[in-house]
């Protein structure tokens, strides 16, 4: 595919809904055509370039900014080693030139199968896991070459599919709605609802990705972090208590 697809421009126009301006939404836009694709095509950001009123250049020139856009085809799955100091002490480097062994493929490379891209990783901030990697943007820590054979079999055969999509989709989450303003006046008239795209925001959590968390008119949006990780399970909780 080149272009949008017609539900994809659907959801472009859904994106756009959510700004003042359109070109505001260039970002969220390009990240919808990735999906579709798994990179950006020329014709692509041609594409989206009319949508919301910027020049070809304009589009690459703000794209090409962010690593996590490709111009070329990528496979299946983007593997990224972090080779960042803590990952590096824990063997980063090892890892990294297993990984090389393992696929056939130096970084930047793609396997003849297309199903593996391998990247050289900046910090991927799973520190307290390293070494680490990511699939697609989800992370793997704690990775030694025995374990990234065994990832490497998993994904060949499918058994990680619901946790790790084809690349470039960031979340299988339903479609962004935004947060809706409140009507003039302050609060008391209207709710406003919250849905993640990305994932982001309680409402990205809702049950099947299509029922919106409703805030109260006037209420404070929780936007306080979650620490999940086994790394971050164990850390002592007087760290995590403000001074006295």
């Amino acid at each position: 595919m080149a272009r949008l697809t017609p539900d994809n421009v659907v959801r472009a126009h859904e994106l756009i809904a959510l700004y003042p301006e359109k070109r505001s939404a260039l970002i969220p836009i390009l990240h919808v055509l990735q999906e579709q694709d798994g990179y950006l095509s020329e014709d692509g950001m041609v594409h989206v370039g009319e949508i919301v009123g910027l020049e070809a250049v304009e589009v690459k020139g703000t794209a090409s900014f962010y690593d996590m856009f490709h111009f070329e085809p990528v496979g299946k799955y983007l593997v990224a080693v972090c080779t960042n100091i803590a990952c590096m002490l824990q063997g980063a480097y090892r890892l990294l030139e297993h990984a090389e062994e393992a696929l056939g493929v130096a970084p930047g490379g793609t396997t003849a199968d297309g199903m593996f891209t391998l990247e050289d990783a900046e910090c991927l901030a799973l520190c307290g896991n390293a070494p680490c990697l990511t699939v697609n943007w989800r992370f793997f820590g704690d990775v030694d070459p025995e374990g990234f054979d065994g990832l490497v079999e998993d994904l060949r055969a499918g058994r990680l599919e619901a946790e790790v999509p084809p690349h470039g989709t960031l979340s299988r989450v339903g479609r962004r709605q935004g947060l809706r303003a409140l009507p003039p006046g302050g609060p008391g008239r209207d709710e406003a609802a919250l849905v993640g795209e990305d994932g982001a925001g309680d409402g990205g959590s809702a049950a099947n990705g299509s029922a919106a968390a409703h805030v109260a008119p006037g209420s404070a949006i929780d936007l306080s972090t979650r620490r999940s990780t086994a790394a971050t399970a164990v850390v002592d909780a007087a760290h995590l208590e403000s001074p006295k």
